[in-house]
């Protein structure tokens, strides 16, 4: 695509979807969303693109890997509007939200050590069988709603991690109010991790299972460094968007 790419040259649909390997209904379809700028039309109704175009879809296909297709998305229509102050804001976003992962695996990783040392102490307290006490006391015990809040997801969201087995609250005898004790937090914790890390709620599931037994935690630590893996490639590929990005701010002056 170099000889297309010259300034002032009109592009094709199909010339900038060949170096991407897209298809120009693609391309038609990133110029409505906002993700290109719009094309010019010649006389008879074509669109026409320039290098400012390829620009703008090098940046996309950049940031996309970095921050998702839906804040890429955003970013790109935050430019293309002349609101970079809004782009910046959500670049900065993703920034935070990686390394907010980063931390949360490194608590993660904290709480199965500490599982690990006290699994064998007693059964689990999360079954909600025999013994539930009259309220919520002691560390851990907390309701649906502060719950919630604390992992930023809402109540609906862990009533679905329960219908699917992955969080067991007991029911307060009083109120009939789900209460989450230290295990309960702990499975919440670990499977919202794992779905920010990607996996399903099926192949969480026989990792919950697993550190409920303290059977053996091989299932989710490799779950745990695959995300490992996964958080400096993510990191690396913010920087490639943010190069791309940089190139389209300074082609469109």
């Amino acid at each position: 695509m170099g000889r297309n790419l010259q300034s002032g040259e009109r592009l094709r649909p199909v010339d900038l979807a060949r170096g991407h390997g897209l298809s120009t209904q693609a391309i038609r379809n990133y110029e409505e969303t906002g993700i290109l700028p719009a094309a010019g039309r010649t006389p008879h109704g074509y669109r026409t693109y320039t290098s400012l175009h390829a620009a703008a879809l090098s940046a996309f296909l950049a940031l996309v890997p970095g921050h998702g297709h839906q804040t890429a998305t955003s970013i790109m229509r935050a430019v293309n509007q002349g609101s970079a102050e809004e782009a910046f804001h959500l670049i900065d976003e993703s920034h935070a939200q990686l390394l907010d992962d980063r931390r949360t695996l490194q608590a993660v990783e904290s709480a199965l050590r500490d599982l690990e040392r006290t699994t064998a102490s007693g059964p689990d307290v999360g079954s909600g069988v025999g013994s539930e006490p009259a309220a919520v006391s002691g560390p851990g015990g907390t309701f649906i709603g502060p719950l919630a809040e604390k992992l930023g997801i809402g109540p609906a969201t862990l009533r679905k991690w329960e219908r699917a087995g992955l969080v067991r609250p007991r029911r307060d005898p009083l109120t009939g109010y789900r209460v989450y004790d230290e295990a309960a937090v702990r499975d919440a914790r670990l499977t919202h991790q794992l779905r920010r890390g990607g996996y399903l709620l099926e192949q969480i599931a026989p990792l919950i299972a697993q550190v409920r037994a303290a059977g053996g935690l091989e299932p989710l630590q490799a779950a745990l460094c695959d995300w490992h893996g996964r958080l400096p490639a993510r990191g690396r590929a913010m920087l490639t968007g943010a190069a791309e990005l940089e190139a389209y701010l300074r082609e469109r002056g």
